[in-house]
């Protein structure tokens, strides 16, 4: 799998917040990020099913 860049624009209390989560976590802000993408997926698919990529 392929490792890709993703900018996003947070508001800097936001970040401020996610900083503290991911601390709290042991993890950096973009492994938090990834671990709440990650969850937002799992949720989506178990509602809707299993995205399929690339067909």
């Amino acid at each position: 799998m392929a490792i890709k860049n993703f900018s996003i624009r947070i508001d800097s209390e936001m970040l401020d917040k996610l900083h503290v989560i991911a601390d709290y976590e042991g993890r950096s802000a973009n492994g938090q990020a990834m671990v709440l993408i990650r969850d937002c997926i799992e949720k989506y698919e178990e509602k809707h099913g299993e995205i399929k990529i690339g067909q």
